[in-house]
């Protein structure tokens, strides 16, 4: 017995050794497990890098690390992601969005119909799952797997450009309140585009991995994943490697998009109120959206932001009485200073309900806010000044930044692709405990 066990130690220390010899002398192999995060609102795909340890956000031929989770149906051709973006005003009606909203969710017509009052695009019942209705050269409908694999093609695509070989293994995300039959209409999709998913992994889970948390001694660790549309928290309890997620809740008509709809309105009533007008075309409103966003973003870094967008407006009152819109419209360059108070102002009570989900994980979880011991930060949205204040103020101590938010959820993902790969340097595998009975807490 004596021998075997010698024997057997002997061969895991030439493992080890030869290992590290690979690792210190040979090419680190090219990465063949990707990491997806199929976002609501924005996607991206990573690979863990061997031998560094480090991941990589692979970026599109724009060198964007994320795009947009949107598909736009034309006349000719299916657009996705930031080119899909570009036809938002001009197609609404066959753009889609929101995709992961509706896929593996059983609805009744009645429920159906009041989540697809909020689209431009049209949304129908098929035994009670959701399809979206498209209306080009022909009128068909796709469903929810059926959008999110082309996302998950595009993706797939930008990674093979970067690896330089076919890619077809991959540990994909999903929010940590989707149930068995939204996991495999995710595996689903993936599957359409050419994936075999390795693994599904909780989009908190991953945070907390892309945060080194599988690594360190913490107990309690409290997400915030506050995207383009969507407010989640969770509080996740760890010992050792694991993962129980002990309850959540959130707000899924609350984010980025929200806070840019309260500024838009702003600017039309300022435009209203100076020149007694409104923009004339979807392309005009596209345009004062776009400065929108961009304003929002520069206000993170900077207490001003100067929007100067070329705009054609109508005039109201000249539109009525003229039966010709031609002389009914003005060309204008509408120029706004905005400060990073007014932004917040506007935004003040949205900011605030971000702490009611935050409360009640804390209360369903029997926890003080002083026994979290991490608060990680997921989500553009989360970079936001006054919501970091608003959450450092409940808390009394910083949440952690040091990830990029956008990326939080990739990375944690791709972390996990490259243990499932075998990637060296052996990283600590995190595992979820199952909790079947848990359920997500929706404020709107």
């Amino acid at each position: 017995m004596a021998g075997e066990m010698t024997i057997l130690g002997s061969a895991v220390l030439a493992l080890l050794l030869a290992g590290y010899l690979a690792q210190q002398y040979l090419p680190p192999p090219t990465p063949r497990v990707i990491g997806v995060d199929l976002g609501t609102t924005f996607c991206s795909v990573g690979v863990f890098l061997p031998g560094t340890g480090n991941v990589e956000v692979i970026p599109n031929e724009a060198g964007q690390r994320s795009i947009p989770s949107l598909v736009s149906f034309t006349d000719s051709d299916i657009y996705i992601g930031h080119e899909a973006a570009d036809f938002a005003d001009a197609n609404p009606q066959n753009t889609i969005y929101d995709a992961k909203r509706f896929i593996g969710k059983l609805f009744t017509p009645e429920e159906l119909m009041l989540e697809s009052s909020r689209y431009p695009f049209k949304v129908i019942c098929d035994n009670g799952e959701a399809e979206f209705l498209i209306s080009t050269n022909e009128t068909y409908p796709v469903s929810p797997e059926y959008i999110g694999s082309l996302l998950l093609l595009k993706l797939k695509k930008m990674a093979e450009m970067r690896l330089g070989i076919p890619v077809s293994k991959a540990v994909i995300s999903v929010p940590a309140e989707f149930d068995e039959q939204q996991r495999q209409a995710t595996v689903k999709a993936a599957n359409l585009a050419g994936l075999d998913i390795l693994r599904v992994i909780n989009e908190p889970t991953a945070a907390a991995m892309a945060y080194g948390l599988h690594k360190v001694d913490v107990f309690n660790v409290l997400v915030v994943d506050l995207g383009g549309g969507t407010l989640d928290v969770s509080l996740l309890n760890k010992q050792g490697g694991m993962f129980l997620t002990r309850a959540m809740a959130g707000n899924n008509k609350l984010g980025g998009q929200d806070f840019n709809q309260r500024l838009l309105q702003y600017l039309l009533e300022r435009i209203h109120t100076r020149h007694g007008s409104v923009p004339a075309t979807k392309e005009d409103l596209h345009r004062l959206r776009q400065a929108v966003e961009w304003t929002k973003l520069n206000l993170t870094f900077c207490n001003t932001s100067l929007i100067n967008v070329s705009l054609s407006l109508t005039d109201v009152q000249k539109q009525e009485e003229s039966s010709s819109k031609e002389h009914a419209t003005q060309s204008i360059l509408f120029k706004e200073e905005v400060s990073r108070e007014v932004f917040e102002n506007l935004n003040e009570d949205l900011f605030q309900k971000i702490l009611v989900p935050i409360e009640q994980v804390l209360k369903e979880g029997h926890l003080d806010k002083s026994e979290v011991d991490e608060i990680v930060l997921v989500g553009g949205s989360t970079r936001i000044p006054r919501i970091r204040q608003v959450i450092r103020h409940f808390f009394g101590k910083d949440p952690n930044t040091s990830v990029d938010p956008d990326l939080a959820v990739v990375i944690g993902v791709s972390v996990q692709a490259g243990i499932m790969a075998g990637s060296w340097p052996l990283q600590v595998s995190a595992l979820e405990i199952p909790n079947r009975h848990l359920r997500k807490t929706n404020f709107n």
